[in-house]
């Protein structure tokens, strides 16, 4: 689903009703969908013809189709119903479209039924069903480092409590203000940020269908000053594309009733912090860097506007009852300043209280590598003064433009090429998406590196993963650094791709001599 009404209304009679939803990124592929409808068994799937991105075109219905199919041939799993908004017909075209914008699309007359063919003389009363705290309300899939997808489960009660607490405090909001969170729904952020804790406070929200590029580069500055936004919440990879065109697009317009700005999906790095600061607040916002997860269900750690102080790139402090730890790779909890895994001592009320269909999983990833702590697979620091910086993902996880990734996902989409026999995926610094994906390959005997094979391997990842995953760099070399074990060793694979001259440590790899070859295999 687009960012539509419809797709809140979804959400919100699911809630009422006391079905699970689960909402997907409308930009991910159609064997990523089919893998999540078969994973949580859905029974109802909910769309649109199609919609814009910019001016491009994506029909929509198309790909539910394509997922539909592969659920039903690959997983053995059948969906009774695909209910479909029609969309196309009242948004503004960007380019050309039939009039008849069915032909886009087939129907299936056994499964497909139009939203407003359903809605139409329903009554406008529905009774809630009353749940009990612990029963769920949501699930949603992140990407989990062995390359399937992890069904995050969130019930009821704690994971409103706690969304509605996160959002009055760290956004300060009050009763006159206007609230703006940028993110797409088939996102945590958009889930908790754009509809549930919004709307348990009561506050007045804008929401967006678009990009920050489409029609103009100024798009996001003149939705704020055309609606008074109060707080404005955004990701860094925004901030840093809307960077590149320069302050005059935003110095043509009015921003004086912006109070508060937050940063969420990465770290942000300091001159994007400083350019918000200075540039969009006009110095004199509070400038809120939230760090949480999927699995969190809200902030936490965050500064508060007007309560604790700032610094350009810092996550600040835990939220109210979160309480973090840094631990070094022993499990030592490391005091005062230093550097080494973030990870909780105690649970708050919005946290994940289950992998769907796999609890023993469940337990395994979060909790298994240090036993009375949540893991969150992110690397921080503490520096002399308190604050906690977040430095990145520190296991098998790429976050590219805030979409969080398993490199184990990327490198099995690789290796399905029947010239590739393997593949390793780490990731590179960018200046606009944060993290872009470096793909070392190691074609089979007699294949041949060409730029046809590159561009193939590339559309490959886009149909199967989404655009997002698309690799930046596809490095093909004759073998990779193992351990004698058959570890793959990252870290060497990680400095080869930033070009640092010292690889570190290398007694422990099985062939020394692929260093040499990886280094003149560089592109």
């Amino acid at each position: 689903m687009p960012m539509i009404l419809e797709t809140v209304v979804c959400m919100l009679a699911c809630a009422r009703m006391g079905i699970i939803h689960s909402v997907v990124f409308a930009g991910f592929s159609a064997d990523s969908l089919a893998e999540r409808i078969a994973d949580c068994q859905s029974k109802v799937i909910v769309t649109v013809d199609g919609t814009w991105r910019g001016e491009k075109l994506l029909v929509l219905k198309n790909t539910c189709d394509e997922a539909l199919d592969k659920a039903k041939l690959k997983y053995e799993h059948n969906v009774d119903m695909c209910l479909v908004v029609a969309h196309l017909q009242r948004v503004t075209p960007c380019g050309p479209i039939p009039r008849d914008t069915r032909q886009l699309y087939e129907w299936n007359d056994e499964r497909d039924v139009w939203w407003h063919d359903l809605v139409d003389g329903q009554s406008n009363i529905c009774a809630p069903e009353w749940m009990r705290a612990e029963d769920p309300l949501f699930m949603l899939y992140t990407s989990g480092s062995t390359g399937k997808p992890k069904g995050v489960l969130h019930t009821t009660a704690g994971y409103m409590l706690y969304a509605a607490t996160t959002f009055r405090y760290v956004f300060d909001y009050g009763e006159k203000d206007i609230y703006w969170c940028t993110a797409d729904i088939g996102w945590i952020t958009g889930h908790t940020y754009v509809v549930y804790a919004p709307l348990a406070n009561g506050a007045t929200s804008v929401m967006f269908e678009g990009t920050p590029f489409y029609p103009d580069n100024d798009r996001y500055w003149s939705i704020i000053e055309k609606y008074t936004v109060t707080q404005f919440y955004t990701a860094p990879t925004a901030l840093r594309a809307l960077m590149r065109f320069g302050d005059e697009h935003v110095y043509k317009h009015d921003l004086k009733t912006l109070r508060v700005l937050g940063s969420v999906g990465e770290p942000i790095n300091p001159e994007a912090w400083l350019w918000y600061y200075h540039t969009v607040g006009g110095d004199r916002c509070s400038i809120v860097d939230t760090f949480w997860q999927t699995e969190t269900g809200g902030h936490v750690l965050t500064s508060l506007p007007g309560a604790t102080p700032m610094k350009p790139g810092a996550a600040g402090f835990p939220f109210f009852g979160v309480e973090p730890k840094i631990l070094s790779e022993e499990g030592r909890v490391i005091e005062g300043p230093g550097e080494g895994y973030l990870v909780f001592a105690r649970p708050w009320p919005g946290i994940m209280r289950t992998l769907y269909g796999d609890h023993n999983r469940f337990e395994k990833v979060y909790f298994s590598k240090f036993p009375g702590y949540y893991c969150t697979g992110d690397g921080a620091k503490r520096d002399k003064d308190g604050f906690l910086w977040v430095t990145g993902r520190i296991d098998d996880m790429l976050n590219v433009s805030g979409h969080l990734m398993s490199t184990a996902e990327v490198e099995s989409v690789l290796t399905e090429d029947p010239k590739i026999s393997e593949a390793a995926v780490v990731a590179q610094p960018h200046e606009v998406k944060g993290e872009s994906l470096y793909c070392y390959v190691v074609l089979n005997e007699g294949a041949v590196a060409t730029t046809e094979l590159t561009d193939s391997l590339r559309i490959r990842v886009r149909q199967r993963i989404g655009a997002f995953a698309a690799p930046d760099v596809i490095h093909y070399t004759p073998g990779l650094p193992k351990t004698r074990s058959g570890k793959i060793m990252r870290r060497i694979l990680r400095k080869i791709a930033v070009g640092e001259s010292d690889i570190g440590d290398t007694s422990t790899l099985a062939e020394p001599s692929v260093i040499d070859d990886l280094i003149n295999t560089k592109p």
